[in-house]
């Protein structure tokens, strides 16, 4: 809006004052007149927000915003801002919001609306029916506080007049983010419906994906031109990979992509190598279904005509209900602990999490604990600063400002009118979801996402933020150890590698109620078959201990390269805890995908116990009588057009029966002749179990081609030397994530340039090819700038402290709390919905002896606490006796 000159007769010795006061005003900003400016494009105006707390213009004090970084502060905090930066010229924002009575103290339908700031939408879940607000704006002067009400166009000069027409007028800082976000950002692309797709045979199954170059298997994308898979780049927050999806386009020209393991029925992410840039493909479901992929069907199975499937909709109406204690009078609870997170539109996957990891000691020490020293060294820009978001989020959570009760008369008065209509006001965490989604096309979208992944990611930041500081997600670390063994040799190698959750498998064929489950499969096609209603669901019920022996069963070891045979092989892996972290996160692997690229979540329920203890699952190591497979690294794999003598061509050893046997039982003769020659010709047995493990990757059925390969030979790390690709540089990036971890930084670059850059690989390298002595006292000034002095971690060996290094970790390794591996649950996070990407999410956190239901911005005492259909489950170990 524009601040217009209000119209009324001036007299003339008003007019002489007005003239006198002007000069006054104008006198008084002269000094501070270069200091103000006018918002320009670009600029975000934060003027429902303080930067360090949740104080909005409804608050009492009202919300300050600088004149010149057009930054929001709270009264506690404006003092701040001015002392660390000289700026003093403050526009004070207050909002009175009233409730609107008839004469009868019902509400009213018609109302007065008073706003005069734009854009500035209420902080209350309100019905705005029944109440109105009035606004009021001020200039303020620091520091002696002189207030200049606005609008004062007569008296003000014409620079500060436009700069506060234009503030109060601007959009709101997050309303101008969410249109430059990447769902309103994207344009559709000018490829979009000239694309000419390739019919070269190309199907993609709904799992078993790898790059065709380097074999990774995340962040992949499927060239919608002619089906290739490959790897995207390197992501900020960790993720991605080596960028041979862009080089497929440079040696190519086909320009569009879609991300593999982000199509659902809504839609898809679409990246326009050409454009550089995401787009959008109006023919999507078409070139998808080209390759197999078929989104109507994803559609369908979730909608019928547009109603919603009955047998797909049941038995989740009645897991929202259990999980969110539907039908229960629950007592709502305040106070400190007590604050809800509202819920910003597909955002409780954030809500959950953060509730979830501020109930843990070690975060609450972290950031509110150092909250003072946090915000008095913050940067001039708070709002993008990781440590200052998070102990504002963490103190507006766990301060009990922004949970307060009803006022005893409220109540009374509500009572009386029979409307008991009060609300928890909770925190809106706009800016926090801005800071930590910056960057990142998924979280930064306004759709659900899976809050399994955003824990993850969440870890990493504080990884990455914790340089030189307390790192709080030191409780979710531990290791583990891997054995690995030849089938054909049975050798073995162990190694250790990094990492934060435990994902636990879900075996539906071990249900406790598995006639029941077949029964009602039965019936459910014979219904389908005669067109009748089907019958009422049935859950899966799985035992505990069920999932546990599944974690703990061998699994095959895709493309196992034997150093024994050097040569592929079959091979398989087991996994166990090198050391038990003091914060257990257990994921209950619940997300699959069907043949048809359906996403399926499997509905089920398992007695997850409230003590556990996984003492029995710590790894031993290389046990007397197993022989450690050879140190040797596989074969460098050259690019195509490498020339030279040092570089030969394999010949396959194929033994043509074997193959020919297996192929006459139904299974592609190229496939079959890749089995018996990865499982170095041991018979139609052994390449029958390769068979299997491999029926779902992409080139299952290509024919067997063997690159030029370097003359095997001693691994290049025994030589002390790294296999090191010319203009290798490591990202630095990669180099903070891994440094974070505490390992040197000599060591991590080394890491990373021997596995090309790829960290879950560079973490692997970095536990089997211990630095050698030297280089660690060389990096030992290094380690102690990156490790944090008063860690317990490294406290004395002679302690009673249980949560130590382990007894064989060398410095140079990451920061592990081991101890015990006996915990109590704490928390857990449940699901409702079809898939991660939909629905909703709700935690129940164990306080003071009582479970709480934090449900958004609701936050009551849990009667019956859904224990066995979690999806997330936080376990805390228990201390000795």
């Amino acid at each position: 809006m524009v601040l217009r000159k209000p119209v009324r007769g001036v007299h003339c010795g008003a007019r002489s004052r007005n003239a006198k006061m002007a000069a006054d005003l104008g006198e008084l900003l002269v000094p501070y007149m270069p200091t103000i400016r006018v918002p320009r494009a670009g600029d975000r105006v934060f003027k429902s927000e303080c930067a360090f707390s949740y104080d909005s213009p409804e608050s009492e004090g009202g919300l300050y915003v600088c004149m010149n970084t057009f930054l929001g502060f709270g009264r506690e905090h404006v003092e701040r801002h001015y002392r660390k930066t000289g700026q003093s010229v403050y526009m004070l924002l207050k909002r009175h919001v009233k409730e609107v009575r008839g004469a009868a103290g019902g509400a009213i339908s018609r109302r007065r609306n008073g706003r005069v700031f734009l854009d500035l939408e209420l902080n209350r879940d309100f019905n705005g029916d029944e109440y109105e607000c009035e606004d009021e704006a001020k200039l303020v002067i620091f520091p002696d506080h002189f207030e200049i009400p606005l609008p004062n166009i007569e008296e003000l000069p014409a620079l500060v007049t436009i700069a506060c027409d234009a503030a109060l007028n601007a959009a709101s800082a997050y309303k101008k983010q969410e249109s430059d976000s990447w769902d309103e950002e994207i344009q559709v692309s000018k490829h979009a419906r000239s694309l000419r797709q390739q019919d070269n045979g190309v199907r993609i199954p709904p799992s078993g994906w790898k790059c065709q170059k380097c074999e990774m298997r995340e962040n992949l994308w499927l060239n919608l031109t002619d089906g290739a898979v490959l790897c995207g780049k390197w992501f900020f927050d960790g993720a991605g990979g080596n960028g041979h999806a862009l080089d497929h386009y440079k040696d190519t020209n086909f320009p569009l992509a879609v991300k593999l393991d982000n199509i659902t029925a809504d839609g898809a992410d679409i990246y326009s190598f050409d454009e550089e840039e995401a787009v959008l493909d109006p023919h999507i479901s078409e070139h998808l279904q080209h390759f197999g992929i078929d989104m109507l069907q994803m559609q369908q199975n979730g909608t019928e005509n547009g109603h919603l499937n009955t047998e797909s909709v049941r038995p989740r109406v009645s897991e929202w209900e259990v999980i969110q204690e539907s039908g229960m009078k629950l007592k709502e609870v305040y106070g400190s602990g007590f604050t809800g997170i509202k819920n910003l539109g597909n955002s409780c996957y954030l809500g959950t999490t953060m509730q979830v990891l501020f109930s843990i000691p070690e975060f609450q020490r972290a950031y509110v604990g150092n909250l003072q020293r946090i915000y008095d060294y913050s940067p001039l820009d708070p709002t993008t600063d990781f440590s200052t978001q998070m102990a504002k989020l963490g103190h507006g959570l766990l301060s009990g400002l922004y949970s307060k009760p009803p006022m005893k008369s409220e109540l009374i008065e509500q009572v009386m009118r029979e409307e008991y209509k009060h609300q928890s006001k909770g925190i809106s965490p706009k800016m926090f979801k801005a800071m930590v989604s910056k960057g990142h096309p998924e979280f930064s979208s306004n759709r659900q996402q899976d809050a399994h992944e955003f824990f993850l990611h969440l870890i990493n930041l504080v990884e990455r933020n914790s340089a030189g500081s307390e790192n709080p997600s030191d409780v979710f670390r531990y290791l583990v150890e891997e054995r690995v063994q030849c089938c054909q040799t049975q050798k073995v190698c162990y190694n250790q590698k990094v990492d934060y959750l435990m994902q636990l498998p879900a075996p539906m064929e071990a249900a406790s109620n598995r006639e029941e489950l077949i029964a009602y499969e039965a019936k459910r096609r014979e219904a389908e078959e005669n067109m009748r209603a089907p019958p009422e669901p049935v859950r899966a019920r799985i035992p505990f201990t069920a999932c546990l022996q599944a974690f703990t069963e061998p699994e095959n070891v895709p493309d196992f390269w034997s150093s024994a045979l050097q040569a592929k092989s079959a091979g398989v892996k087991t996994s166990r805890f090198a050391s038990f972290p003091e914060y257990l996160v257990v994921q209950i692997k619940k997300f699959t995908f069907g043949v048809d690229w359906v996403p399926k979540k499997l509905d089920l329920s398992i007695d997850v116990p409230d003590f556990l203890d996984l003492s029995r699952l710590r790894g031993t190591g290389l046990q007397a009588g197993e022989e450690e497979l050879p140190d040797l690294t596989p074969p460098i794999v050259l690019p195509e057009d490498t020339r030279g003598k040092d570089h030969f061509q394999v010949s396959p050893d194929i033994d043509e029966s074997a193959a020919m046997q297996l192929a006459e039982m139904g299974f592609p003769l190229e496939a079959c002749r890749k089995a018996v020659y990865y499982t170095g010709n041991m018979g139609p047995e052994m390449a029958f179990n390769w068979i299997i493990a491999h029926m779902e990757e992409p080139d299952f059925a290509e024919p067997l081609a063997l690159p030029s390969f370097m003359e095997p030979g001693p691994s290049m790390a025994s030589l002390g030397l790294a296999a090191t690709p010319l203009d290798n540089q490591p990202p630095e990036e990669s180099i903070a994530i891994l440094t974070s971890m505490g390992f040197p930084r000599r060591h991590t670059v080394q890491a990373l340039k021997a596995t090309n850059n790829n960290l879950e690989r560079a973490l692997d390298w970095i536990f089997t090819h211990p630095e050698r002595e030297e280089e660690a006292s060389d990096d030992l000034l290094d380690m102690s700038d990156i490790m944090e002095p008063n860690d317990n971690t490294f406290s004395n060996a002679n302690t009673n402290s249980h949560s130590t290094l382990s007894p064989d970790q060398d410095a140079s390794g990451p920061r592990i709390k081991d101890g015990p591996g006996r915990y109590e649950l704490f928390a857990f996070i449940s699901h409702m919905g079809a898939s991660t990407m939909s629905g909703r999410y709700v935690c129940h956190i164990k306080k003071e002896g009582r479970w709480v239901i934090f449900n958004d911005h609701k936050v009551c005492l849990s009667e019956r606490p859904p224990k066995d259909l979690g999806y997330i489950y936080f376990y805390r170990r228990l201390s000795s006796c």
